[in-house]
This record gives C-alpha cells, sequence and structure tokens, in this order.
C-alpha cells in the first residue's frame, strides 16, 4: 500500500510537547502511551490521508483543513492538510480548546 509523507509543523510539535507534559505529570505512562497512540494515528494517515473530517475556517491559510482523533486519545485531534509532498501535521490540540480562534491566530508552521 501506498503511504503518503508526513510533515510536522513546529507549532505541532509544540502542541504535542505540551500535551505529553500535561500527561506525564498526571501518569508518566499515559505520556508514552499518548506517543505511540500518535505513532499509530500518523501511519493510518499516511494510508488514507482522506479520512479524517474535512474542517472550513475563515482563515484561508487554513484551507483543506481535515482533523482526525489521535486513536486511544479521541479527545486530541490532529488537523491537517494535504500538500504537494503528502500530509502536513498544523495542530494537535484536546477537543474542549476554541479550535475556530487557535485557527484565527497568527500561526508559524
Amino acid at each position: 500500500m501506498k503511504k503518503t509523507k508526513i510533515f510536522i509543523s513546529k507549532r505541532a510539535e509544540l502542541d504535542i510537547e505540551e500535551i505529553a507534559l500535561y500527561l506525564a505529570l498526571d501518569n508518566p505512562t499515559a505520556e508514552t502511551l499518548f506517543r505511540e497512540a500518535l505513532d499509530h494515528t500518523y501511519e493510518l494517515l499516511s494510508t488514507m490521508p482522506d479520512m479524517g473530517t474535512s474542517r472550513d475556517f475563515q482563515n484561508p491559510r487554513f484551507s483543506l483543513m481535515r482533523m482526525f482523533p489521535v486513536k486511544k486519545f479521541d479527545k486530541y485531534m490532529i488537523f491537517y492538510q494535504p500538500i504537494q509532498q503528502g500530509i502536513l501535521i498544523v495542530r494537535v490540540l484536546h477537543g474542549a480548546r476554541d479550535i475556530a480562534a487557535l485557527f484565527e491566530e497568527k500561526q508559524n508552521n
């Protein structure tokens, strides 16, 4: 099966580190499980990049955005966009956050 290359933005890397630190403070095993689940979900997305739900944001920079939950950590969502070389992971966020507002902020990749 052909796999799509996954690229992770600097902002998404920061999101992941923040989530991992938060989980580790309460339960170090949860951090490890989260990272493993994230890798598993990336693998899944690399084989079926269109499986995520489309999201429309007012900021044109985030057109064609899709979201997909982290497997076994369904409250955490991966936000990604198709790019010519594969897919770009733009953010990894908890679903309870004000997602629309975060995507209206100026983002750095």
